[in-house]
């Protein structure tokens, strides 16, 4: 690469003729990617947006910018460093300093998830505005090392779990409200037929059923972990609400095992359940083997379904699309979550995803703690 780049002004600042700022900043982010940077989709439009809020013709700005958002790891530092200068290699730098000279910079320790610390060589440092926990949010969970993943289980105890709700048949008695007939009719039968005051009530909302279908195939093998842990966090929340299912070879209940309070004890109980984990998959029929057996008259009925799976199919991809179809007659909402989903680049080709998707309400991502976040929005709305 130049040592300095056409979009590079003579100031430091990435120019605007022939191009848009936000071309000129995805083009870096691309540049990055390529450089060796694991850059997200999400984390370069983070950048842009960043940027948005400070100046394009600061060049500070923009490399502070980037190296909050697009930088996962430490030693991400070096490589955006280096591609930064290239890429913005100022023409002139006032006060007579050398091309492209580094800006002294001290990171934050990942340890300390505040992001703050002191300056102790009475010059100015400046520090990652981004915390380990923030990072961890927005990085691939199959990516991750034992360290990073450590610390993403403990965070699943923060996520924010709100269970989708429908009306309550039952009507409590209110002063205010609409009208209930059938108390008010009562009423009016016990005084002879003479009219009398009128009777209000209201219908409360309660939790509506949610079904989890976790694929636990090979393919699926650094994802469904985290996806077990997800369901698990959910279904502490309402376990009379909340069924689990993991789909592989063939169809296993494994609800009991994550009732566990302690997660780590719970996927250890449900790994010991599970016959076919990591083995092949075939979703068309262990579909169809949940919907004989608890679709029609049982859990599925007007419940949120959450299918979690990346599509690949073993078998007939017309079966797993008739049955996909009938499990979407049946249920309030089907959500398929698919790992791959949001990854740059993706698209659903493959001929399972694309069997199911017409029967599908939401199709989500489901690879990092952000999307689990996104997903865990999408149940509660359902």
């Amino acid at each position: 690469m130049a040592a300095a780049h056409p979009a590079a002004t003579a100031h430091g600042g990435p120019a605007t003729s022939g191009a848009s700022a936000e071309e000129i900043l995805l083009a870096f982010a691309a540049a990055l990617r390529n450089a060796g940077v694991k850059v997200t989709a999400d984390r370069s439009r983070s950048f842009v947006d960043a940027v948005a809020h400070l100046s394009m013709a600061h060049r500070a700005d923009v490399f502070w910018a980037g190296r909050a958002t697009l930088c996962a790891a430490p030693e991400d530092l070096e490589t955006y460093q280096r591609t930064f200068e290239s890429w913005f290699a100022p023409a002139h730098v006032p006060g007579g300093a050398p091309q492209g000279s580094p800006i002294p910079v001290k990171a934050a320790s990942l340890d300390d998830d505040s992001g703050t610390g002191s300056d102790t060589d009475g010059e100015e440092a400046l520090q990652a505005v981004a915390s380990r926990r923030e990072l961890l949010r927005h990085r691939d969970v199959a990516t991750l090392d034992d360290a990073d993943r450590e610390l993403l289980h403990r965070m699943f105890a923060d996520l924010p779990v709100a269970l989708p709700t429908r009306q309550s048949r039952r009507r409590h008695t209110a002063r205010h409200g609409s009208i209930d007939q059938v108390r008010t009719l009562r009423e009016q039968l016990r005084r002879g037929g003479e009219p009398g005051p009128l009777k209000y009530g209201r219908a409360p909302r309660k939790p509506r059923r949610v079904v989890w279908l976790v694929d636990v195939s090979g393919s699926m093998a650094p994802y469904a972990d985290s996806l077990l842990r997800l369901a698990h966090r959910v279904l502490q929340e309402a376990p009379s609400q909340v069924e689990v299912f993991t789909l592989g070879t063939r169809l296993t209940r494994v609800t009991a095992a994550l009732k566990l309070p302690d997660p780590d004890d719970a996927l250890a109980q449900a790994g010991r359940t599970v016959p076919d984990w990591q083995g092949g998959t075939r979703l068309g029929e262990v579909l169809r083997a949940f919907n004989d057996r608890w679709g029609q008259r049982a859990v599925a009925r007007s419940a949120v379904v959450i299918v979690a799976s990346d599509g690949w199919e073993r078998g007939s991809s017309e079966l797993l699309g008739r049955q996909a179809e009938r499990l979407h007659h049946v249920a309030r909402r089907v959500i398929w979550a698919n790992p791959h989903r949001g990854k740059n680049g993706y698209e659903p080709v493959q001929q399972g995803i694309r069997a199911v998707l017409p029967h599908v309400d939401y199709f989500v991502g489901g690879h990092s703690l952000k999307s689990f976040e996104e997903l865990l929005g999408v149940m509660g709305n359902a």
